[in-house]
């Protein structure tokens, strides 16, 4: 394994530079979440001119607010859907070989109170093993009452029969997509930020570019290519939507989101680095206690909505649940009081076209890629683990509409990202606290710009903070605080206290519209969970 390439720095002004340049690229890929990334990492490693354009932060939405597992998808092994749980597998073994420094193996344990739960799912899970083969990460076992208290010592006591312990994984999202973007950028790709895609550009009823803007100056911009991508995720229709009109063509929405509610402990209510599972609650959906980055995240939901907002808010129930299922399993149970950041996920959930969306678990979680007749290519749905896997098929759709050239697949297999270590030089797993270890190979680099010994929180340092405005695209507080760092999502009361002096740290980096007020504002949706006290189909505040 080769390692990958050194920081490159990503000042703003020479990436407009790029963009003003008179050419016509391949591809234009408008989203920066984790599909669109991985869409122009993989175009670029083929040698394809790419372009990249994110209306906000890469992973602002959906991609950074996830559950933290590389999973093959337990709950579709139970559908039968074993094509899917098969391709899962095999990507997750992908991903965790390709980024060790950000996604790693996580032992679960799923607890058995009833006499007949451990046979159960153990036999299923076996069959999970069976289908991994050499790409497993660890062998199920089945669990005595004491083997498994010693193994998830959290766990509630009474009445326990026993349990199951399998293998998958987890990972950082927020920075397992800063790695993708600088990857893809290392390759030759123009990756941009805030930079927001205004227009489609057609030319004789066929998609030939687009036009954007600067979020930050106001400048616009118009980009010419011979394939334009769309992986907006949630918000896919709105670009679908003009372009059925821009060449007449009627379009039927085909996004039902869904959103997934994450609560933040202490890991004083679970402690140890297993995770739990609960593969059906009372109401039948799953509960996780997932230790990660120091702290333990408890979740998730699965609730229909009816808007699809940036800042999604909790619906009162959904936060109840999380506690409620929580007091039941856990032998701590944590209190409204004790929950450190909440942040809540919308899920791009693909319907049939004569579909109203109303039942979520009945909708594909699979990925979509569709071809509209003016050639703009939409890619939607699936999943953090199968990212790779969708990429090569955004790419396969976009060669067989004859819009780029057919190129082989597998480029990105065995392709380390930006920070990869030898997996020998790992000395901390995903389950601890952050720090200069989350950096990977980049460690040194990390430390060698100044405040590297300055540390403003366990895990984040003034040297931190320069390395995201330098190197990792970092404009705003936010920025830094919820997706170079993960503070926001482990303690949103002490992001809140510290975003004065990051702000100050990104000034003096050459970022002065560092957005303080705004971000101060938002760390309250992150603890002030009372959420929207109206029934789940209600719009979110």
């Amino acid at each position: 394994m080769t390692h990958a390439v050194s920081p490159h720095p990503t000042p703003r002004a020479a990436l407009f530079d790029r963009l003003a340049e008179d050419r016509r690229y391949d591809i234009a890929v408008v989203g920066g979440g984790a599909t669109g990334l991985g869409v122009a990492l993989d175009a670029a490693a083929r040698g394809l001119s790419v372009v990249l354009l994110e209306s906000h932060d890469f992973a602002k939405g959906t991609s950074s607010r996830a559950t933290k597992l590389v999973h093959g998808g337990v709950r579709y092994l139970a559908q039968g859907n074993i094509a899917l749980v098969r391709e899962a597998l095999h990507e997750r073994a992908t991903l965790l070989a390709n980024a060790p420094h950000l996604a790693q193996p996580l032992p679960f344990v799923m607890p058995s109170y009833r006499f007949w739960e451990t046979p159960y799912y153990g036999i299923g899970l076996k069959l999970y093993d069976a289908l991994a083969g050499k790409r497993g990460l660890g062998r199920t076992e089945f669990l005595s009452r004491a083997e498994t208290l010693s193994r998830v010592p959290g766990a509630q006591a009474t009445g326990l029969k026993g349990g199951v312990q399998y293998w998958d994984g987890q990972f950082d999202d927020a920075r397992l997509a800063l790695a993708l973007a600088r990857t893809a950028a290392a390759r030759g790709a123009l990756v941009v930020n805030y930079c927001a895609v205004q227009s489609l550009v057609h030319e004789g009823g066929k998609v030939a570019g687009l036009r954007c803007v600067d979020q930050e100056s106001g400048r616009s911009f118009h980009v010419r290519a011979g394939c334009v991508v769309n992986a907006t995720g949630v918000w896919v229709d709105a670009l679908r939507q003009q372009d059925g009109q821009d060449i007449g063509q009627p379009v039927k929405p085909m996004i039902a989101p869904s959103q997934g509610v994450h609560v933040v402990v202490d890991r004083e209510f679970f402690p140890g680095d297993h995770a739990l599972l609960v593969p059906r609650t009372t109401d039948g959906r799953v509960l996780f206690a997932v230790p990660w980055l120091g702290k333990v995240i408890l979740g998730t939901t699965d609730t229909p909505r009816d808007d699809i907002v940036r800042e999604p808010r909790p619906f009162e129930e959904e936060i109840a649940f999380i506690l409620g299922e929580s007091a039941r399993y856990l032998r701590k149970a944590p209190q409204r009081g004790d929950v450190r950041s909440t942040w809540v996920g919308l899920r791009p959930l693909v319907k049939p076209q004569d579909d109203d969306g109303a039942n979520t678990k009945a909708i594909s979680r699979e990925h979509t890629v569709l071809t509209s007749k003016s050639g703009l290519v939409t890619v939607t749905g699936g999943k953090w683990t199968t990212y790779r896997a969708m990429a090569e098929d955004v790419l396969k759709s976009c060669a067989d509409a004859g819009l780029i050239a057919a190129t082989p697949a597998g480029a990105t297999e065995h392709l380390p990202l930006v920070g990869a270590p030898q997996v020998s030089q790992l000395r901390h797993k995903m389950s601890d606290a952050p720090g200069l270890h989350s950096y990977g190979d980049e460690g040194a680099a990390v430390s060698a710009l100044p405040g590297a010994d300055a540390w403003l929180a366990p895990g984040l340092s003034e040297a931190m903070v320069r390395f995201a405005a330098r190197f990792e695209y970092a404009r705003t507080v936010e920025d830094v605080l919820a997706r170079r760092s993960r503070l926001l999502f482990l303690d949103a009361r002490l992001a809140a206290q510290l975003a004065p002096r990051v702000a100050a740290l990104l000034a003096e980096e050459g970022v002065p519209s560092s957005a303080l007020e705004d971000f101060v504002a938002l760390t309250g949706q992150y603890i002030d969970f009372s959420g929207d006290k109206g029934k789940s189909g209600s719009a979110a505040a």
